[in-house]
């Protein structure tokens, strides 16, 4: 591990504001040399030490504005390294001492204080490792020391506890300030977090969610660029929404509108549907990105999303007949499934997030040759969903850009929601195809089609026969 681990990025910034490690550096080594500056002139320790009190100024002076340049550079790694030196200098001075136990007391609680304020207790265990190697170093250097078990020399153990009560106290001031500082800090971060969701909340409502929790998740980045991808599409409007809104006051017309979009938008982002945008009354759904269940199921939860749509129209208008609009509101849809070309379109400053392409338009060509009512869909998603999915063949319709005519079917319902008793009958092979709506055959035609089918089984008997 790097030996950075003393100086924690964002708790050591604080620090620097503070009190920066060099000065607590210059703090220990001060509170040191008038400890050893007492014990030199009481008699606490030879004067052939005389020296070490004025390493103990020099040296962090020295070391401090030798290192200068390489601090500006990297400051953290700088300030680790000089107090690893520290301490090692630290275990030397125990066995200079000869183990003094006012003098050794002293040194580690001012080691003990300093590293774990700078480094935590990662940074603590560390420096007592560094400090063991420096008394280990010294003692195969210098030898075994002289141990004298004396009683402490009283004005070293005044001196020592005033420098280290000093040195503690300096350390704990603003270790206070540095918390009140954190606690701060934090209170401004929590305020601003709420303030941020807030406008999040607000922002997420002009996004679809799909794209929205993407962009957070750091899934999505935000940028110019596109992708193709197969999708299913969907498009709808309300069938005679021009004529009511020149009959609706602007107010009544926008709670309309509102109430509407409100359903058809709850319901799309239950099956997943990513809501492109709407227009006028016009709404554009897409299924498949950014996420996808695969091109089946994407075309499933689209046509299962029309059909809840189509069934919550009824409730709606009953709502809208309450509230005076008698005119009967229904809508057309149309889907498609086909390569599409997805992502953010326009420019750095204003992005779109949507979908072109040719299959988009056929999507909205269906739509707008519907009945009122209908679901329209293309074959590439007929094929998808026949399955699961009731339709009746509506033949082929010219579309602009397409060269060939385009097959289309219309959505009758789920198979399973159609049960025992269901009106729709339908079968299809190679050579025969058979699609019977009960319920829509008149009376006096039914004649006509019992025999058109004893003639067709007649013949498909004969021809087994031979």
């Amino acid at each position: 591990m790097s030996i950075r681990f003393f100086l924690d990025i964002t708790p050591q910034r604080l620090i620097n504001k503070e009190l920066p490690p060099h000065y607590i550096r210059l703090l220990a080594y001060l509170a040191a040399g008038i400890t050893i500056v007492a014990a030199l002139m009481t008699g606490g320790l030879t004067t052939s030490l005389w020296w070490t009190p004025l390493m103990a100024v020099g040296y962090p002076l020295a070391s401090h504005f030798a290192t200068g340049t390489y601090r500006k550079r990297n400051p953290s790694t700088t300030n680790s390294i000089l107090i690893l030196l520290d301490t090692i200098i630290t275990g030397g001075a125990f066995v200079v001492f000869d183990f003094d136990p006012t003098l050794c007391l002293m040194l580690f609680l001012l080691v003990s204080a300093g590293t774990i304020t700078i480094g935590g207790l990662f940074g603590w265990v560390v420096s007592m490792c560094s400090l063991l190697l420096g008394i280990i170093a010294s003692l195969i250097l210098m030898g075994p020391p002289t141990l004298l078990f004396a009683a402490p020399n009283m004005p070293t153990l005044v001196a020592a506890l005033v420098s280290a009560t000093f040195y503690v106290s300096v350390l704990g001031y603003f270790s206070f300030k540095q918390a009140n500082t954190l606690i701060r800090i934090q209170n401004e971060l929590t305020e601003r977090q709420k303030d941020a969701a807030s406008l999040s909340r607000k922002l997420s409502k002009y996004l679809p969610p799909q794209v929205w929790g993407s962009i957070f998740s750091g899934q999505t980045d935000v940028k110019l660029q596109t992708q193709r991808k197969k999708l299913t599409v969907f498009f709808s409007d309300i069938k005679g929404f021009a004529e009511i809104s020149e009959e609706l006051q602007p107010e009544a017309l926008t709670d309309l509108l509102n109430s509407y979009f409100t359903e058809m938008s709850r319901i799309a982002l239950k099956y997943g549907g990513t809501i492109d945008k709407f227009v006028g009354d016009a709404i554009l759904i897409f299924f498949g990105d950014p996420a996808s269940r695969g091109h089946k199921q994407d075309a499933i939860a689209c046509v299962s999303m029309a059909l809840e749509m189509r069934k919550r129209m009824k409730l709606l208008r009953q709502q809208w007949r309450k509230e005076g609009i008698s005119k009967p509101l229904q809508v057309r849809m149309g889907i498609n499934t086909g390569y599409c070309t997805v992502g953010n379109f326009g420019a750095e400053t204003r992005m779109d997030y949507t979908i072109i392409g040719r299959e988009v338009n056929l999507a909205s060509r269906l739509e707008s040759v519907a009945q009122p009512g209908e679901i329209l869909i293309s074959e590439a998603s007929y094929n998808l969903v026949r399955d699961v999915i009731m339709c009746r063949d509506r033949g082929q319709i010219n579309v602009k850009g397409f060269s060939k005519t385009v097959p289309i079917f219309e959505i009758v319902d789920h198979r399973k929601e159609l049960g025992a008793t269901q009106s729709f009958l339908e079968c299809e092979m190679d050579g025969f195809t058979m699609f019977v709506d009960i319920d829509k055959i008149r009376n006096y035609d039914k004649d006509k089609v019992v025999d058109s089918l004893e003639e067709a089984a007649k013949r498909i008997r004969e021809k087994l026969i031979v």
